[in-house]
């Protein structure tokens, strides 16, 4: 064989750092043990695992920064709802490039998406008596469950894969008829298929959600991501496709880590609709001893005790960056447009050797390049080709690991870099090669038997 790793160095590794599955290990696992093959070797990883940001980090945001801890803003508490700029910034910022119309008040910072996502698990569930279950339209973020498991919240999901279009109805109808179901949550752009819901799908997913009374959690971290489409266009269509047309049940998490590339500031916005930011909960009220106002018990009782507001000179940053891309002065959009280019190159190199796109179509179209993508490789599960992958120098995770029942790894794109396409070409020819030579061997000897 022609790979980079041995079998025996990966597994020896992999014991050291106390991953004891690597076919189904965590994104942290699995970075931990590249990390540590790249440290004993000094040979570099495609680093196709975490999902961090490739990109510098916008510098209207930095300066921002700086300029209110120069005024001194370090010294005070923020404000557990969020500084008044920033709210104000970001509801401009969801009608330009949303159109839709969420007040200041219910544009709540949180200290990332990860924040804004276990605070609204918590009030979703606690609201009405009986609803304390979270559904899960996967593939998606391994960390949500993960967040469930540490509130003891259950939760059900499905993988989309066979559910596109109408079919999604019924799939949903048969989870939400129990009547059990707090909350529904998706990505989109999705992390990890990068399949897009279309407008038939969320207005399906919105009347739902108003008839049996479910909180659509909807993250949109790879906002306006979906490069098919011509969206940042600041109150020019197209708008970015989202649940919030079809329904008053609505958070829509909104992040800098991935638009911006602000991911070590940990900042994004909770944006909820006035009416559910409004709503009254007799449960909410015997619970936390307060109004049991949807918005305001979200903010003072729960997102208060996680992380005591957000950094406010983060806010700072946050509100300018909002506030140049509104006017125009800031393209966010172009800004990470390399995503796509990264991606149409690596799935060619892939695809050129043997692996195939495994969720490779929305409703009406192939789908689109950006920030991850699915490979698979014929007659391995998900786990094995993460293995295989592994011996070649590449970092990958389970599509297992997301919820979906579909065989194959998800591929990030944000750390690739242009020397180390043609590393990429060669060992990926190299793949090809020797697993061709196995699967000779192996039909030989079904042959002989």
């Amino acid at each position: 064989m022609s790979s980079v790793f041995s079998k025996e160095l990966v597994a020896d590794v992999a014991r050291e750092m106390k991953v004891a599955d690597l076919q189904n290990a965590t994104i942290g696992d699995v970075l931990l043990v590249a990390s540590r093959l790249e440290e004993l070797t000094g040979i570099p990883f495609i680093r196709m695992d975490q999902g961090s940001p490739g990109l510098p980090a916008n510098k209207v945001g930095i300066e921002a920064e700086k300029k209110a801890l120069d005024a001194g803003l370090g010294a005070q508490y923020p404000a557990a709802a969020g500084v008044p700029e920033l709210k104000k910034a970001a509801s401009r910022f969801v009608k330009a490039f949303i159109n839709i119309d969420i007040s200041p008040r219910a544009c709540v910072p949180t200290t990332g998406s990860v924040a804004a996502s276990f605070g609204a698990f918590i009030a979703c569930t606690q609201r009405i008596p009986g609803k304390n279950k979270v559904l899960f339209i996967d593939p998606g973020f391994p960390i949500q469950k993960s967040q469930l498991r540490i509130l003891g919240i259950g939760w059900e999901y499905f993988d989309i894969h066979d559910f596109r279009g109408e079919p999604l109805r019924a799939k949903l109808e048969s989870y939400l008829s129990k009547g059990d179901i707090a909350a529904i949550v998706y990505s989109n752009p999705n992390n990890p298929a990068w399949i897009c819901l279309e407008e038939e799908e969320l207005k399906i997913i919105g009347e739902l959600a108003t008839r049996y009374d479910a909180v659509v959690m909807e993250d949109q971290a790879y906002f306006c991501m979906d490069f098919r489409h011509e969206y940042g266009r600041p109150y020019q269509p197209p708008f970015v496709p989202t649940v919030a047309r079809y329904t008053d049940n609505y958070i829509l998490m909104l992040s800098a880590s991935k638009i911006f590339s602000y991911a070590g500031q940990r900042i994004a916005l909770a944006c909820i609709s006035d009416v559910l930011f409004d709503k009254q909960y007799p449960a909410l009220a015997e619970r936390y001893e307060d109004s049991g106002v949807f918005g305001p018990t979200f903010i003072a009782s729960i997102l208060y005790m996680i992380t005591s507001g957000c950094t406010a000179t983060t806010q700072y940053g946050m509100a300018e960056m909002l506030e140049r891309s509104v006017s125009g002065e800031i393209n966010f959009v172009e800004d990470v447009r390399e995503y796509e280019r990264r991606a149409s190159r690596m799935k060619k190199i892939f695809t050129d050797n043997g692996f195939t796109i495994v969720y490779d179509r929305d409703v009406t179209q192939q789908v689109g390049d950006g920030f991850f993508f699915t490979l698979g490789y014929p007659g391995m599960t998900g786990g094995e080709l993460l293995l295989e992958l592994m011996y070649y120098g590449v970092s990958s995770i389970s599509l297992s690991t997301t919820g979906s029942e579909q065989q194959g790894v998800r591929a990030c794109t944000s750390r690739m870099r242009e020397a180390l396409y043609p590393v990429l070409e060669e060992r990926m020819k190299a793949f090809r090669k020797d697993h061709n030579i196995i699967n000779e061997e192996l039909r030989m000897k079904n042959r002989f038997a």
